[in-house]
């Protein structure tokens, strides 16, 4: 937690209680997870860097070598987000890096929420949070502290039954 933030900007419909509190960050993933993601694509790319002179003597077309260094970019470029994805609630809005881009949602606009978190796998599974929008769009959180995705939870609750203000 991050005792030093900044208060949280107020949202329609959010209770007051909400805006006094400490903003929450974590790993998007579990650490067990993270190393498990840098193995494997130390792994691949140790992997093929043994495979290369075998491969050199292939006949390789254009198509087939774009298509294998694309599936090696987004090997990477997945275990990079795996391993550097953070989880942010603030009070009023629940965020998370990812892949193409930061998601979030926020406590006003949250129709139905299902946690997902088997406490006695939770250092292998992250814990994890399935939001659908009042706009019926889904979006699933992934945080390695559940106690962020609880805590949006606790919001959302408490600000369920009343109409956004303004």
């Amino acid at each position: 937690m991050n005792a030093a933030a900044a208060p949280p900007r107020e949202a329609p419909g959010v209770p007051a209680a909400c805006a006094g509190h400490a903003a929450m960050e974590s790993a998007a993933f579990p650490a067990p997870v993270r190393v498990l993601a840098i193995l494997v694509v130390a792994g691949l790319a140790a992997f093929a860097l043994w495979s290369l002179p075998a491969l050199r003597g292939a006949a390789w077309s254009a198509g087939s070598l774009a298509l294998f260094a694309l599936a090696g970019l987004c090997i990477a470029w997945t275990g990079w987000w795996i391993v550097h994805g953070k989880t942010r609630f603030d009070g009023v809005r629940i965020s998370q890096s990812w892949l193409w881009g930061p998601k979030s949602a926020e406590v006003h606009d949250v129709a139905h929420l299902k946690l997902v978190h088997w406490q006695a796998l939770e250092r292998i599974v992250a814990p994890r949070l399935l939001v659908r929008r009042r706009n019926g769009s889904l979006t699933w959180f992934h945080a390695a502290d559940a106690r962020l995705l609880t805590a949006f939870a606790a919001r959302v609750a408490d600000g369920m039954g009343k109409a956004p203000q303004g």
